[in-house]
C-alpha cells in the first residue's frame, strides 16, 4: 500500500513477492527463436534429408518423402495459377487419405491456409464454414464432391487436379514468411455460432519443435493420424511427424465410424507414438489393449480419470485450447492416480491462473487460466470484437497477448496445472 497508493484496492496484488515470483516462474520462458521457418518449409528440409524414407501409410498405400512432395508441389502449382496467396484461404473437403495429406502440403506450399471441412458434417453446416471463411477454392475428391453441393466456388479434385505438365519442384512464394496463417480450424460453437482460429507458421512450427523433442520423434518414428482433420489434434498428429522424418500411420475412413474397429488397427500397427481422445484412450485400457512397441501415448481432449497400473507405455495427459494451437500443457501420468494434473505449461507458453480481478491467484487456489506466449493463435477470422475481448494484453508480459480460456485451474506445489472445469454453463457431453 506505501508504494501504490493511487492504485484502486481489487487491483492491488495481495501476494508476498516470493509467492509472486514463484507462480511466475513456473512459466519455463525459453527463449523463442526470433526466425521461424514454414511448416512446408521444415518438411522441405525432411525431404532433402531423407528423399527415399517412407513419409506415410495409409490403407495399405505407402508414400516415400520425395513422392508425397512430388505430388504435392504439382498440385501447389495448379493452385497458384488460381493466384492464390498468403493469408487467403482454401478449403479442403477430402476423406481421411493419402490425397489429404497431399492437399493439405500443396495449400501450404502455395502460401495459402487450409480450412478443414469435416464431409459428415450437415450440408448447412458447410455451407456456413464456406461463407465465413471465404475461401478462394476447395479441395475435394471422388467422395465428397456431392458433399459440398452446387458450392459457388473453384472445386478442384485432388484425383485429377495435378494432372498434365505442372512443376514437380518446390514453389517460390514471393513475400511468404512463418508470420503467414497456416491453417484456421473453427471451434465447435458450443458456445454460438463456430468461430474460425487463425493459427500461424511460426505457432505451429513451435509446436512442431516441442513435440519432436518431448517425445523423441525422428527418422522412422512410427506415428499414428486418427483425429478428424476439423479437429485441431490433425494438425498435432500430422505436422511434427512429416517435419522430422517419422512414418505418419493413418487408418482408411472404414475404420473412423466403429470405436472397436479403429482400436483393432491402432494396436496392430507397430506406434512408437500415438494420440487417442481420453475417452477413446479409456476405452482401450478398459480392453487391455497395450500395443508393445508403443513408447508414448498421448491424451486429451476430456478429463482423464485414471491410467490403469503395468502398461508397457508412458501416458502423458494434454490440455490446449485451440487458440494456443492445440497443446498449452502436457505431463506424464503416474499410474493408479485419480484424476490426474493436466502437466506443465509447454516451453514457449505462459500459464497464469487469475482470480476475478486479474491478479495472480495464490498457490492451490481456483481461478482462470490465461495463457499467453509464441502459441497464441493470431485471433478469430473476420471477428475483431470478440479477438479483442478473448486475446488481451499479457499485464506480466509487456507488448505480449495472452488468451482468456474460461477455463478454471489452480497451481499445485510442483508446477502441475490441476484443472478444475469451466468458469460457465458450457458442459461436456461424453
Amino acid at each position: 500500500l506505501e508504494h501504490e497508493r493511487e492504485t484502486p484496492i481489487n487491483q492491488l496484488c495481495v501476494l508476498p513477492p516470493a509467492e509472486r515470483q514463484r507462480l511466475l516462474g513456473f512459466n519455463l520462458q525459453h527463449r523463442v527463436p526470433e526466425r521461424m521457418d514454414t511448416v512446408h518449409g521444415l518438411f522441405e528440409r525432411q525431404v532433402a534429408a531423407t528423399p527415399e524414407a517412407v513419409a506415410l501409410e495409409c490403407d495399405g498405400q505407402r508414400l516415400q518423402y520425395r513422392e508425397l512432395n512430388t505430388r504435392a508441389n504439382q498440385l501447389a502449382h495448379r493452385l497458384l495459377q488460381l493466384g492464390i496467396g498468403p493469408d487467403e484461404r482454401v478449403a479442403i473437403c477430402v476423406q481421411r487419405s493419402a490425397e489429404l495429406i497431399i492437399g493439405l502440403l500443396a495449400i501450404l506450399k502455395a502460401g495459402a491456409a487450409y480450412v478443414p471441412l469435416d464431409p459428415t458434417y450437415p450440408a448447412e453446416r458447410l455451407a456456413y464454414l464456406l461463407h465465413d471463411s471465404a475461401p478462394r477454392a476447395v479441395l475435394v475428391h471422388a467422395p465428397t464432391r456431392s458433399a459440398l453441393g452446387a458450392a459457388a466456388l473453384p472445386l478442384l479434385d485432388i484425383d485429377n487436379a495435378a494432372a498434365g505438365e505442372l512443376p514437380c519442384t518446390d514453389p517460390q512464394v514471393p513475400g511468404l514468411t512463418a508470420a503467414h496463417l497456416a491453417y484456421v480450424i473453427y471451434t465447435s460453437g458450443s458456445s454460438g455460432q463456430p468461430k474460425g482460429v487463425m493459427v500461424e507458421h511460426r505457432q505451429l512450427a513451435q509446436l512442431v519443435a516441442w513435440h519432436t523433442a518431448a517425445f523423441g520423434v525422428g527418422e522412422g518414428t512410427r506415428s499414428s493420424s486418427l483425429a478428424g482433420l476439423s479437429f485441431d489434434a490433425a494438425a498435432w498428429e500430422i505436422w511434427p511427424s512429416l517435419c522430422s522424418g517419422g512414418v505418419l500411420v493413418m487408418p482408411s475412413a472404414a475404420h473412423s465410424g466403429d470405436v472397436a474397429s479403429l482400436l483393432q488397427w491402432w494396436r496392430a500397427q507397430e506406434l512408437d507414438v500415438s494420440f487417442l481422445p481420453t475417452p477413446i484412450a479409456e476405452h482401450a485400457f478398459a480392453a487391455g489393449m497395450t500395443p508393445q512397441r508403443l513408447r508414448c501415448l498421448l491424451v486429451g481432449g476430456d478429463r482423464l480419470r485414471q491410467v490403469p497400473e503395468g502398461l508397457p507405455f508412458s501416458v502423458y495427459n494434454n490440455y490446449g485450447p485451440t487458440e494456443t494451437t492445440v497443446v498449452a500443457s502436457s505431463g506424464v501420468v503416474p499410474p493408479g492416480v485419480p484424476n490426474p494434473s493436466i502437466g506443465r505449461p509447454l516451453p514457449y507458453l505462459r500459464a497464469y491462473v487469475l482470480d476475478a480481478q486479474g491478479q495472480l491467484a495464490p498457490l492451490g487456489v481456483v481461478g482462470e487460466l490465461y495463457l499467453g506466449g509464441a502459441g497464441v493463435a493470431r485471433g478469430y477470422l473476420g471477428r475483431e470484437a470478440l479477438t479483442a475481448e478473448r486475446f488481451i494484453g499479457d499485464p506480466f508480459y509487456p507488448g505480449a497477448r495472452m488468451y482468456r480460456t474460461g477455463d478454471l485451474c489452480r497451481w499445485l506445489d510442483d508446477g502441475r496445472l490441476d484443472y478444475v472445469g469451466r468458469n460457465d454453463a458450457q458442459v461436456k457431453i461424453r
